[in-house]
This record gives structure tokens, sequence and C-alpha cells, in this order.
């Protein structure tokens, strides 16, 4: 019978995609428990339907339509294919037969044998079930059926996200999940599996023997408990933990840690988050009774504490859109409570506690920061800790102005700092003693200005004016002659009270960069000229040195105006740095690159040459008029190497001063890097012999699963190896399995040696022994 009722037939086709959806996409996120489908279509404006079929009859009388032979039907987005599908109307049941599949406008796959709901979706019954989504995870059950009051139950079904072996299709996958029923309420959003196992390698780990409640793919967030985490370290022994998460409100919740370990007994963890509207704020608390203290070494911090525990939190805030205020701050019962016992975030060594302020504008900036520093080690009497400053605040803030002055550039850059120290932070290594910081309090404030303009000439000569000047004032109430074992600091140092210093710069940059091509290639010759002419520098050594105690001069610092690392030393006197640059590439893809200069003092006094806190220029290669020769030469290969080295070289032997060689590797099936550094001794600097060290880290792809990878360094003079770590992996679309070992023979943990490993299962979560980062500490 012709049809001719085309309302009751597009009633029937979007009942029975809606019905298949409903049935379908109800089930398969039951057990992923993270898929976003909607419970139905959602029907777009418009939307057009089209259906094909080799025979399309209505009864009028029976009031049944019937669509027979490779039905196709696309409607909404959705595409399905079925065998046979009629729509009874008295009964308001839908049954599609033979082959079906549905795909999803997101593109997942629905195939079942038998299709049998009603057309309101409240009840329906589907035949051998088959789900394949974008994402790669499948799921199998012999049938589902859709019951009253949002109900959908599942039976005998399987899960995974590993893909089928396309050798072996029958083969058992990595790992799958089988439920005997998993029941889906959609009213409490709740997914239930019965009568539950886990397979690996097509292996059963074990039946649960009470069933499993979790959310649907509806909730967001749902409390219960997470997937247990495992740890192995020398002095703690073995450790599990099994979090539970708690949901206060969509803007709350909490994580409650228990870890029992075998040597120290049960450590209790929390954290509290809160989201705001501009902001979050999270609250961590931690805290263990020890049963065996002993474990640790005598003395330490470890083993003298019976009760420890910690607090902690941390804040960020947007005040708008360019202001950003925060903290990060931790509180401890000793000094090394965070570290010992790993807990995440806290343990590193110092720990720095942190309030802020940062404002970033369009030309400008602003920083304020408030720092403590826990030094988390193993002394009892906190020594190291006492010795670093606190810092309330620091304040840096730096200006570009909008428009050209004069045709250049003008930038401002401000800095204060006051901090104060509980104890000198004085030592002495070899002959050399070294006073880092002093007991009492400073404050130092700074600004400075630089105005430069590059002009080119018709030669192609680039010539860069530069101005610069700067102020400070200070005030500190440090011992007027510093003295550590009968030491005193030998430089004419100021007395307590204040100060105050400035310096300006007049300087003139030369390039004249030559290009020259071949066929086959590319280079850039570029000498490299400038004469910077300075004053003294005011009170140099007479003043503390907080920012400003670490010092190299190599061929990236060669063109620096000021080469001091920080604001309280400024370099004086008049100085010309002269060198040549070289870039190089090649038609075959390789690359070359080089910097060859020295550096003269021409006038004035050497800053690098004057009694300071630290000596910080000493042996540094520029405390003589002639600077040591510094070069950095580097080669970049197709293949996947690239080799680069720098140097510092005396500057009447040629003798080599420092050292540093690094080469990575990034091959199909090997990857790493080789880094070699060379220091010869600085007595004066307190560097008593040479050092030599050779790092290693490397990584080996065995095959598309299996990995390998290591570091070690090695201490080439006291020939050891002071770090080592090893660590297998395995990785493929589902799991990913990693086991790792490290060992600090020497380090001031309280463990030398530390196994850490994960398995991670696709979609499902993980299980986790300790941290896999092999550089975590």
């Amino acid at each position: 019978m012709a049809v001719n009722d085309r309302g009751t037939i597009r009633r029937l086709l979007a009942a029975l995609l809606t019905s298949t959806a409903v049935a379908m996409t109800a089930v398969y996120p039951s057990t992923v428990m993270a898929q976003g489908s909607p419970l139905a279509p959602e029907v777009a404006d418009g939307a057009k339907m089209l259906l094909r079929a080799n025979e399309l009859t209505y009864n009028q009388d029976a009031e049944r339509v019937t669509a027979v032979g490779g039905v196709q039907i696309n409607y909404n987005s959705y595409r399905m294919v079925a065998q046979r599908v009629e729509y009874d109307q008295k009964s308001g049941r839908v049954m599609a037969t033979g082959n079906i599949e549905l795909i999803e406008p997101g593109g997942n796959r629905i195939y079942a044998d038998s299709l049998d709901v009603t057309d309101n979706f409240g009840e329906g019954f589907v035949n051998s079930l088959r789900v394949e989504t974008t994402d790669n995870t499948r799921l199998a059950a012999e049938s589902a059926e859709r019951l009253p009051e949002e109900k959908m139950v599942l039976n005998n079904g399987v899960y995974t996200a590993c893909l089928p072996c396309a050798a072996r299709p029958d083969r058992a996958p990595l790992w799958q999940v089988k439920a005997q029923k998993v029941i889906r309420d959609g009213k409490a959003h709740t997914i239930r599996l019965e009568r539950a196992q886990f397979e690996l390698f097509g292996f059963s780990l074990g039946r649960l023997p009470f069933p499993i409640t979790v959310p649907d793919e509806t909730v967001e967030r749902k409390s219960g408990i997470l997937f247990p985490r495992m740890s192995v370290t020398q002095k703690l022994g073995f450790g599990l933990t099994v979090p539970y998460y708690h949901v206060f409100s969509p803007s709350m919740d909490a994580t409650i840690s228990p870890t029992y370990y075998t040597k120290q007994g049960l450590l209790l963890a929390g954290e509290l988050r809160n989201r705001f509207e501009t902001g979050e704020h999270t609250l961590r608390v931690a805290g263990i009774d020890q049963k065996s203290p002993g474990t640790f070494d005598k003395g330490s911090s470890d083993e003298r504490a019976d009760q420890r525990g910690m607090i902690a939190s941390k804040g960020r805030f947007e005040i708008n859109p360019r202001w950003t205020f925060g903290w990060n701050v931790m509180l401890q019962s000793d000094n090394n409570f965070s570290k010992t016992y790993r807990l995440a975030g806290y343990n590193t060594t110092p720990f720095t506690n942190d309030i802020y302020l940062n404002g970033l504008g369009t030309r400008n900036s602003f920083e304020l920061h408030n720092y403590y520093f826990d030094v988390q080690d193993t002394d009892y009497a906190r020594t190291a800790e006492k010795q670093q400053a606190v810092v309330y605040p620091s304040l840096d803030y730096t200006y570009y102005a909008p428009e050209p002055i004069y045709g250049g550039q003008l930038s401002i850059t401000s800095n204060f700092t006051n901090l104060s120290r509980k104890q000198d932070d004085f030592y002495t290594e070899g002959t050399s003693t070294r006073f880092r910081g002093l007991e009492g309090s400073y404050t130092r404030f700074t600004t400075e200005a630089e105005w430069k303009r590059t002009f080119t000439t018709d030669e192609g000569l680039l010539l860069t004016p530069i101005l610069a000047a700067r102020g400070d004032g200070i005030r500190h109430t440090g011992n007027s002659s510093p003295s550590f074992n009968g030491v005193t600091y030998d430089g004419d140092f100021e007395s307590s009270g204040g100060d105050a210093r400035y310096m300006l710069t007049a300087g003139l940059e030369a390039r004249y960069p030559i290009l020259m091509t071949t066929a086959t290639s590319s280079h850039l010759l570029e000498p490299v000229a400038q004469i910077l002419a300075r004053p003294d520098e005011q009170m140099a050594g007479g003043l503390p040195n907080e920012d400003a105690q670490s010092f190299v001069f190599d061929a990236t610092s060669l063109f620096e105006r000021d080469k001091f690392s920080g604001y309280d030393r400024v370099e004086g006197g008049t100085r010309a740095n002269v060198g040549i640059r070289y870039t190089g590439t090649f038609d075959n893809g390789i690359g070359l690159r080089g910097l060859f200069g020295q550096s003269y003092h021409l006038a004035g006094t050497n800053s690098f040459d004057t009694s300071d806190l630290l000596n910080v220029g000493a042996q540094s290669g520029l405390e003589s008029d002639a600077s040591d020769y510094v070069a950095l030469a580097a080669v970049d290969l197709p293949q996947g190497y690239s080799v680069q080295g720098q140097g510092r070289f005396d500057e009447k032997s040629f003798e080599l001063e420092r050292a540093d060689v690094a080469l990575t590797y990034a091959l199909p099936r090997v990857s790493g890097a080789v880094v070699y550094t060379n220091i010869q001794a600085q007595p004066d600097y307190g560097f008593q012999k040479e050092a030599e060290y050779l790092k290693t880290a490397s990584s080996l792809r065995i095959n598309e699963q299996w990995s390998l990878s290591g570091s070690t360094t090695w201490d080439i003079n006291k020939n050891e190896v002071i770090r080592r770590g090893l660590g297998v992996t395995y990785a493929d679309e589902c799991t990913v399995f990693t086991v790792a070992y490290t060992d600090q023979p020497d380090s001031a943990d309280a463990d030398d040696w530390t196994v850490t490993a994960r398995l991670s299962f696709r979609t499902l979560g993980e299980i986790a022994v300790g941290s896999t980062d092999l550089d975590e500490e």
C-alpha cells in the first residue's frame, strides 16, 4: 500500500532514532563514567529527514508502518541502517531488526541485532549491543533493557579502552571490565555494577563480592573512594594510600588521604578546595605519630620527632584582568616533615613561602613578593633555615615608553628589596671565607633608566648609542667588621646606617653584519664591538651582597651592559667588549652557530677586581685588564643530533678555565643528552679543587610499546656516581605501566633510594607507587 501519511512516518523515524540513541547512549557511558553523550538527540532547527528502503508500506487498518530491505535513515545528523523497521501505532512500539548500525553526530558507532522500544522512550529492549566511540573505547553486552522511571539495565556487559588485535581479533584485550549487570538510574544519576570483575591479559583478577555504585556521565563530581596509591621507600617502608573524595557544593570539595606506612604508622592528610568567581583557594593539612623514629639517622630532625605535622594554604585571585593576588605558604612542626613524607607540592628544598601581587600592562609590569624559605634538611637545629633571609618585600617594576624618545626606546626599571636575617651566613671552604648574609636588616631601593637607538649607515654598519642612569638608596644594620672563625673581611665595609650611590653609563655598540651565500649555503658573519664609559663603582664591596652572589662569565654574558647577576653590585669603570658572531645554514639541513670574544677594562677601577663579601669577581676571568677569552660553538644536524660547547680560556696561556659541552640526540628509537661540565679551581671564590661532572639521560624505545630510560650523574674527580636512575615503561593506546628506581647515596634526604611505579588504565584511573619522575628531586 502506498504511503500517504508522511507525518506518521516522520514521527516513526524520529521515534526510532531517538529511541535508539536513548537506549544506547544511556548504556555505554555507564562503565566509562565520563562520556558526555546526551540522553536524546537535540533536534536542530529545520532538520531534514531522508529515508531509503527497498519497500516502504503503511497499513492504515493495522496502523503499522513498515520499511524493509536496506533501510537507511538520515535525520538531525544521525545516520542509521537496518534490514527492517516497524512502527505499531496501536501498541506504540518501534521495532528494528537485522544488523542495526547507528552513527551519532559525534562519530560514535552503535551496533545491535534487534531493537524494541516504546515511542515515548519509557521502556525498551536492545539485543546484542556493541558500541565503538570516537576515543576508541568499546562496550558490548548480550542485551540492554530500558525500564520505567529512567532506569536502564545492561546484561553481561564488557568494557575496554583497548583496540582489538589486528592479527587476532578474537584475542582478549589487554584489560577489560566485566559486570553481570550494569544498572543506570537516570533520576539518581548513578550506575551500579553488580558482580563486577577486572581482567588483565585475559585473566580475572577476582570478582568483587559487593556491588559498586558510581556517578554517571552527567555528574561532573561525586563523593567516593578514589584509586589507591602505593609507595616504597627505605625509611618509611611500604605505604598504601586510599583517598576519599567528598563534594560539599559545586564550588567546594575535599580529599582525605590516609596512608599507612609499615615502618612509621598512619599518616593522615587532607586537602580542602574552594573556587570563587575571581579565584581559588586550597587548604592542606597532614600529620603522623611516628612509631619507629629510630629508623632515621640518629640526631636528625626525622629521628628526634614523634608527632609531626604541617598546614599549608595556597590561593590565587584575579582582582581584574591586569592584577593578580595570591599566596603559597606552609607551616610545619619540624624542618623536614613534608620532604620526608613526599607531600606533593611541598617536598622541595628550600620550599618558598610566597605572598604576591602581580600586575601586567601593555608596556609595563609590576611584581611584589614576600618570601620565607623553608630549608628542608635533617639538621635538628635548623641552622640553614635561620641563615636564610626573610624578604618583606621584593618589588620589581618595568616600564617601556609607548612612543619613541628622540627616535629611541626608553625603559625604566625599579627594584625595592627589604629583608632581615636571624643568623650570619658565613662559611669557610679551603682558604676562602665567604660572607653570604649578615645578621640584621637590609633595605635597598634602585631605579634605572636606559635609552638606546639603532642607526644604520649606507654601508650597512649598525650603530647603537646607549645612555643609562641609575640611583640606589641603601640602609643596613650588619656588623661593620664581619668576621668568621678568626677571619675578618678585609674590604672597606660601610658601617650600619644609610648610604646612596649612583651610576651613569654612556656607551656605543657597533655591528657590521656580512652576508655570504653560495649555491648550497648561507653564512652571516657579524663583528661586534661595544664601549661603555662609566665612573667607578661606589662603595665597591663595602655593602651587603644579597642578590649578586653567583657569577659566571661566558659567551652568553660577553655583551651584557652590567655583567653582575643582581642589583647589589653594579659594574663600574670603562670597558670594551669585542667579539664576532657566526651563523651558517646549509641546504642539507646542517646549521652552525658560533661566538668568540674578549672584554677589556680600559679605565677606572675594575669592579671584578675589588674586595667583596663573597669574592664574586675573583678568578672569574674579568679581574684583569684583558679578560679571558670566551667562545661558543654549536652544530645542529638534520639526523637529530645537536652539539653545543662553550668555554673560557686563560687570556695569557689559553688554558681551559671552564667548559660546558652538551650533546643532544633525538633519533627514531633513541633520544637523550650528555652534558659535561669542567670548572677549574677558584680558591678565592670558594672552589678549592677542579670540578668535573658528566650527566647523561637517555631513552630507548625497544618497540611500539616498551621503552627504557635512565639517568646518571658522575663526579669524575671523585670517581663516583652521585645520582642514578632507571625506568621501564610500557605504553599503548589504553595502558601505561612504569617502574623506576633512583639512588642518591650522598644526598641529604631521609631516604637514599626510592622505587616508584604507575599503572594507568585509560578512562578508568591509575594505581601509583610513589612518583615516576626520575628527576623529581
